[in-house]
């Protein structure tokens, strides 16, 4: 019997009135943000889930700590143990961090430790792009995953133990200067360009700030003048990223996971008029032995011959009719008629993309 795939269909259905937003919630202020740190360093206290081949950076690292701490190993002695292990250390620095302020940072194993469990990271210093140390991290680590092991080679896994965080990790030692109090104006990027909703911006600054305050550099910038003495320039800030507008409409788009069989399907997606059809052949051979058994004394032999059986059956096919300007609960639904599997729903939404017929931009991950 042939097995039915029905697959879950998922839309989303936004209402027709679109609903204001903050500034602050659709834009960020160009020269304000985070920047990105990194390190490497050890990880002690193991029990036995280290680094167990010859890693030569975890030992020249536990050499190398050692001889800070005042203890010197005699030369040709490779310093090889099990309870440590060779990382990397990153985080994210946000905009405005001040030194003695803490932030959370991420530990991975960089050699064959199976897990970090358990471990302590020892005080490692992070580094920017530039090359200057910017945090110190230390402290015990908070592994989600775990992992066994029998002698018989069988490994059980959940999650990911060679990873891990430590929360409040690192202390930031260096400020980080921003672009925030330099000259007399400040640029807003949006997170989405559109020219609609910077155009809306714009408007909603000046009509809020008085004409001539903000103007628009192109589809995704607005610039906004702004006062130059600090003391000023930050509650002029939260008045503007607290200013509302109603940003545009998003572009018709309609998403397809082809693993899962989701389909995300945007409000202002549109299909011209056109006619799908929606079917399937099926040809199923089996095969039915039967035994020949020879007569008594023919001196004959026993043999089995085989009997094939050809069926070839087609379902009933399926045809529905896209009117002009159908609404997404008409797609859907004559989608779903079709009893499409997640593979037929893309062949049939690329199909549409093909002829014309699909007003929206087809994504397929």
């Amino acid at each position: 019997m042939r097995k039915i795939l029905v697959s879950l269909l998922v839309y989303c259905l936004f209402s027709g009135t679109a609903l204001a937003e903050r500034v602050k919630d659709l834009t960020s202020i160009a020269g304000v943000r985070a920047n990105q740190l990194v390190g490497y360093g050890l990880v002690v206290g193991l029990t036995g889930t280290g680094d167990k081949t010859q890693f030569l950076a975890s030992g020249q690292t536990l050499r190398s700590m050692l001889r800070e701490l005042g203890v010197t190993l005699p030369p040709g002695v490779n310093p090889k143990s099990k309870n440590i292990a060779a990382v990397t250390v990153h985080a994210d620095l946000p905009p405005f961090a001040k030194p003695g302020q803490t932030i959370d940072i991420t530990v991975s194993s960089l050699g064959d430790a199976t897990s970090l469990r358990g471990g302590s990271l020892i005080m490692t210093p992070l580094k920017g792009a530039d090359g200057q140390i910017y945090a110190m991290a230390q402290g015990n680590l908070v592994v989600g995953g775990f992992g066994a092991e029998a002698g018989d080679g069988s490994r059980v896994t959940v999650n990911v133990p060679s990873a891990g965080r430590i929360p409040n990790g690192a202390t930031v030692e260096r400020t980080v200067n921003n672009a925030l109090n330099m000259g007399d104006h400040i640029v807003l990027n949006l997170h989405q360009a559109d020219f609609t909703t910077a155009s809306r911006l714009t408007d909603a600054i000046n009509q809020t700030l008085g004409t001539g305050t903000a103007y628009s550099l192109d589809g995704s910038s607005v610039r906004v003048s702004a006062p130059r003495n600090p003391s000023q320039r930050i509650p002029f800030l939260s008045i503007v990223e607290n200013i509302e507008l109603t940003p545009a409409e998003a572009a018709a788009k309609v998403v397809v996971n082809s693993r899962s069989g989701t389909v995300v399907i945007g409000q202002n997606v549109r299909v011209s008029p056109a006619a799908v059809t929606h079917g399937s052949l099926s040809v199923t051979i089996s095969a039915d032995p039967q035994v020949s058994q020879p007569n008594a004394l023919s001196q004959g032999q026993t043999v089995v011959t085989p009997n094939f059986d050809i069926e070839i059956s087609e379902e009933d096919s399926r045809m529905f009719l896209f009117n002009p300007g159908v609404t997404l609960d008409e797609i859907v639904r004559a989608v779903n008629q079709v009893g499409a599997a997640p593979g037929d729903l893309v062949a049939i939404l690329e199909a549409l993309k093909q002829a014309g017929a699909l007003r929206a931009e087809l994504v397929v991950i």
